[in-house]
């Protein structure tokens, strides 16, 4: 049982640093996401959340996106709801046209958000409410953002849940301006729970526009100390 499960592990973590990998040096529409997402617990109810996500055009390289983000956020309800109040930081790397030019965009961003979670039975449940405050350069820009996630967990012989587990979301981007969808974003994954404190995933995202798409693998870190 034991060799069983270190082969799992080491396969699971070898397709992680390697898949990414696969594409690079190939023209392809496929992008990919480095996010490590944190949160430090100050005391039973308050807590410090940290974000960084590298995001790339391609495989790696070409960037896309830096996004920064953290806030303060407070629990309730039994750790079943969190309240936060946050800030972010992206520096965006657009193209020009159809050229090879590019030109970079600063976003400060301002957000609040409210999270809650639930199960059913072993699956478990979570809703994000995000409301951005957006100052794009010299434009202003408001956002509603929600966000319903599942996280499936495998069963052992023993009936027990294991260390590895199915993840799935849709999060759907709405502005307060005329054109009102933004976009919507749709993942699925494959996780492992390293520890207490940490969990790594590798899914694949779709995410559409009014009028175009775009596909991203993730390789997210969660991090709970």
């Amino acid at each position: 049982m034991i060799k069983q499960f270190s082969k799992t592990k080491i396969v699971l973590l070898v397709a992680i640093v390697c898949f990414p990998l696969l594409s690079f040096g190939q023209e392809s529409n496929l992008g990919n996401w480095l996010i490590y997402i944190g949160s430090k617990k100050l005391n039973n109810k308050w807590n410090l959340h940290h974000e960084v996500q590298y995001r790339n055009y391609d495989a790696v390289g070409d960037l896309e996106q830096l996004l920064l983000r953290t806030g303060l956020g407070y629990t309730f309800n039994e750790g079943k709801n969190n309240v936060l109040l946050g800030y972010g930081y992206i520096l965006s790397e657009n193209y020009v046209g159809d050229t090879d030019d590019k030109v970079s965009v600063n976003e400060h961003r301002i957000f609040q958000q409210f999270i809650s979670k639930q199960k059913i039975g072993s699956v478990g449940l979570s809703h994000r409410y995000r409301f951005e405050q957006r100052f794009v350069e010299d434009d202003f820009k408001m956002r509603f953002r929600y966000f319903l996630a599942f996280k499936v967990p495998f069963k052992t012989k023993e009936k027990q849940d294991s260390k590895f587990y199915l993840s799935a979301y849709n999060e759907i981007f709405l502005n307060t301006e005329s054109s009102v969808f933004d976009r919507n974003r749709v993942y699925g994954g494959l996780g492992y729970t390293v520890s207490k404190g940490l969990r790594l995933e590798l899914g694949y995202m779709n995410q559409f526009f009014e009028n175009s798409g775009r596909d991203q693998v993730n390789i997210i870190a969660f991090v709970n100390i």
